[in-house]
C-alpha cells in the first residue's frame, strides 16, 4: 500500500478560539465560508460534531455547472483544540486549533487525493481556509 502524501495548510485568525470554533463548526456559518472563491457557494451544511458523527457541506459553482458533497465522519473531537475525521473516500484530515489570546492558529493536514496535482489541492484548501479567515474576522 502506498503512503498517502499529507498536505498542510494554515492561517492565523484574528479572533478568540471560542468564535473560531463556533464559526468552523456551526452549519449557519459553514455555508458562509466553505468555498474557495466567489464563483462558488455552500448552499447547505449539516454537522454532528462528535466521535462517529457525520458532516456534509454541499459545495457548488454558483452557475450550477458543478458541485459535490464534502462529507465524512469524525474520529476525534477535542473541544476548541482538535478535530480529526475521515472523508468519504477514506482520506484522513487533522485540524489543530491553537489559541493565543485573541488570535487562533488553524493548522489543517489532509491526505492528498490522486486525481489532481498536489499544488492544486494545497491551493484549493488554502483558499477555503483564507475565506474562513475573512468571514470570521469581518
Amino acid at each position: 500500500m502506498n503512503e498517502k502524501k499529507v498536505i498542510t495548510v494554515s492561517a492565523i485568525i484574528n479572533a478568540p478560539v471560542q468564535k473560531v470554533w463556533d464559526y468552523w463548526n456551526n452549519p449557519n456559518h459553514i455555508t458562509g465560508w466553505n468555498f474557495a472563491n466567489d464563483d462558488w457557494h455552500a448552499p447547505s451544511a449539516q454537522n454532528d460534531l462528535k466521535v462517529g458523527g457525520k458532516f456534509n457541506s454541499r459545495m457548488e459553482a454558483k452557475d450550477g455547472s458543478f458541485g459535490f458533497d464534502f462529507e465524512g465522519v469524525y474520529d476525534q473531537v477535542i473541544h476548541e483544540k482538535y478535530i480529526e475525521y475521515t472523508l468519504g473516500d477514506s482520506r484522513r484530515v487533522k485540524i489543530k486549533f491553537t489559541s493565543e489570546g485573541n488570535t487562533t492558529t488553524i493548522e489543517e493536514s489532509f491526505e492528498a487525493e490522486s486525481e489532481n496535482p498536489i499544488e492544486m489541492q494545497q491551493m484549493g484548501w488554502q483558499m477555503i481556509l483564507n475565506n474562513f479567515k475573512r468571514y470570521t474576522e469581518k
